[in-house]
């Protein structure tokens, strides 16, 4: 067997031992006929958000049992075709299977990354917040420009994206927005983006043609389903409602239906600024028990908290990624180390790369040097 075929055998066999950690592959048949059993039960559906929860947690398993079931006897198929291409003196059976193992190759990078997205909300649909930090009208334009790169990536990922509420600059960009994107994992893919973002430019704002620094803070966290229960109480809010500053002309909202609520006993301010007051409530309420749930996430999980904690004030010290268009093209990831030369495509949404190498260094613990190797 040649050696860059062998590679592959052994990286999709790596792949293999890390699903099967991850999953408990042992009794990963055991608790698949226990989920089979209880779906029978016709009172299961008694509690809708209960039985919910049950048909999504045995998807999960069926699909990672599914993936891994499919990459080994796929690695195992074709290592046998292999041998006997070779001991036959048949070519066309050896490179036909070597091109099957090459293909199954990103297969397993992909069920690999799956495998790492099985934190407690990562499944869950997501919101994401923008904030313009230090450099005045230059931090509200890279503001804006954090904001449709994040919402190209969610477009690439076939994700929904709902804006939620937007505040424009006083002279260009915006000064915030949130939004919330729906799909797959949502949160697991962009929980790593929270923190302080750099850039590094020649300001189309400075008639000197000077270069400027400007920061801007993303801090993201889970949409709570009906699975998972946030108390509110109405002595702890207070709910204010006032007139929304949009992108102005026909858009400007004429009445006060946007809709601000403070959470006295965590200082936590959310906002929503659509048309109907109604609407606005139940989304700034929804906000509201995200970031609770989110605090709590915190509290039991080390890496998201050092991630919270990364954000800080969005300013020098603080920032997890840098974005750099002059003297030089360049965007790197402080974390991990990671960095790209492709800073118009990054800014286009190209940013699995990134997170990819932020979730492998958080959650199986590998080392600033191995996550700078992944493609």
């Amino acid at each position: 067997m040649r050696a860059e075929t062998q590679n592959h055998v052994d990286q999709i066999q790596k792949t293999l031992a890390l699903l099967a950690q991850r999953m408990d592959w042992e009794t990963a048949p055991h608790r698949l006929e226990e989920f089979d059993a209880l779906i029978e039960d016709p009172n299961l559906w008694n509690d809708p958000a209960k039985a919910q929860k049950l048909m999504r947690e045995r998807q999960a398993l069926m699909d990672a049992v599914g993936g891994y079931r499919l990459l080994d006897s796929g690695v195992r198929d074709n290592v046998e075709l292999i041998e006997m291409g070779e001991a036959e003196g048949d070519a066309d059976i050896v490179a036909e299977a070597e091109a099957a193992l090459k293909a199954l190759v990103a297969v397993a990078a992909e069920k690999e990354l799956e495998a790492l997205l099985d934190g407690e909300a990562d499944g869950n649909d997501t919101f994401l917040e923008i904030n313009a930090g230090a450099g005045g009208t230059e931090s509200c334009d890279w503001a804006s420009i954090l904001a449709r790169m994040y919402v190209r990536w969610a477009e690439k990922k076939g994700y929904t994206v709902e804006l939620q509420s937007e505040t424009d600059g006083e002279e260009a960009g915006i000064r915030s927005a949130s939004y919330k994107i729906s799909g797959k994992n949502a949160y697991g893919w962009l929980k790593s983006e929270s923190g302080v973002h750099r850039l590094v430019r020649i300001s189309p704002y400075d008639s000197a043609a000077r270069r400027h620094t400007s920061f801007s803070s993303v801090w993201v966290y889970p949409v709570v389903d009906e699975t998972i229960e946030i108390e509110v109480q109405d002595k702890d809010i207070r709910i204010d409602t006032y007139r929304s500053s949009g992108a102005g002309g026909q858009h400007v909202n004429k009445t006060d239906s946007a809709v601000r609520i403070t959470h006295f006993p965590t200082g936590i301010v959310v906002t929503s600024s659509l048309k109907s007051q109604h609407q606005n409530r139940d989304i700034a309420m929804q906000a509201l028990k995200s970031r609770l749930y989110q605090m709590e996430l915190e509290k039991r999980t080390a890496a998201i908290n050092a991630a919270h904690d990364a954000k800080g004030d969005a300013g020098w010290g603080n920032q997890i990624r840098s974005y750099v268009l002059q003297p030089y093209q360049m965007v790197k990831d402080l974390r991990t180390g990671v960095e790209t030369s492709d800073t118009s495509g990054v800014l286009d949404g190209d940013l699995d790369k990134f997170m990819a190498a932020t979730l492998a260094l958080q959650v199986s613990g590998k080392s600033r040097a191995d996550v700078q190797d992944i493609d």
